[in-house]
């Protein structure tokens, strides 16, 4: 039996299927992920980009960050990729329950996916530091300085820099369906960034890893795919 075969035969079997994603989900369409020959983390900047993206970086040189952010973080043109498309699909039949991700694009959203949980927040919301209220992705982009509210404040995004603690209200929500899942697939993650990376340990079900390069939890993983996972989920069938 293939690898898609044997995919194939876990999720015809389940129903409480949670997906736990990271950079990966996006490269396919057009996203750099960070620790890959070609991402970010590989690339000269002045600061290396996890000081640029971090909560003190961001109060004190807030110019920079906002040029690196610009450049390396917001790709408003890409568009869903094929495993995107089979999530939201397989949620549509009522075999997903949730998706669990550590990207900030919205593409889950995007190709159709409704119950997703951004450990990481997203790109499209944006607020205001002093005021709290909130600004479209375009109030960031349209301009080329630091954008600022109209009570002076600077807007940032509600994103989750390193430094910072996670949304404690989707973190409980996560681990409620990790908990609850009949199979959980790992995708597109090196499973590096704590403490997102540690809520896989909470699920008990069989784990499908889909990765291009080894992960920490590899020997755990009931089924094991080295390959793109746009490449894999787009050959799995929805029954």
């Amino acid at each position: 039996m293939s690898e898609i075969q044997k995919l194939q035969s876990y999720i015809d079997q389940s129903s409480r299927i949670v997906f736990f994603g990271g950079a990966g989900v996006s490269t396919e369409s057009g996203i750099p992920d960070f620790r890959s020959v070609d991402g970010l983390y590989n690339q000269k900047y002045k600061y290396p980009p996890e000081t640029i993206i971090s909560h003190s970086f961001f109060i004190d040189k807030p110019q920079d960050f906002y040029d690196f952010y610009r450049d390396r973080v917001v790709y408003l043109d890409a568009k869903p990729n094929a495993a995107h498309y089979k999530l939201a699909e397989l949620e549509n039949a009522g075999k997903l329950s949730a998706i669990v991700t550590q990207n900030i694009d919205g593409l889950h959203q995007a190709a159709g996916s409704r119950t997703v949980y951004e450990l990481h927040g997203s790109i499209w919301r944006n607020y205001c530091v002093n005021c709290g209220k909130s600004y479209e992705i375009t109030d960031i982009t349209g301009i080329s300085g630091v954008p600022k509210c109209e009570c002076g404040g600077i807007i940032r995004p509600d994103v989750v820099l390193y430094e910072e603690a996670l949304d404690q209200r989707v973190l409980i929500q996560a681990e409620k369906h990790l908990r609850e899942a009949d199979l959980l697939i790992v995708g597109g993650t090196s499973l590096i960034v704590y403490p997102a990376a540690g809520l896989i340990s909470l699920s008990t079900a069989p784990l499908i890893l889909i990765n291009k390069s080894a992960t920490s939890q590899d020997r755990r993983a009931s089924l094991l795919i080295q390959d793109n996972i746009g490449e894999v989920m787009g050959q799995i069938a929805v029954h």
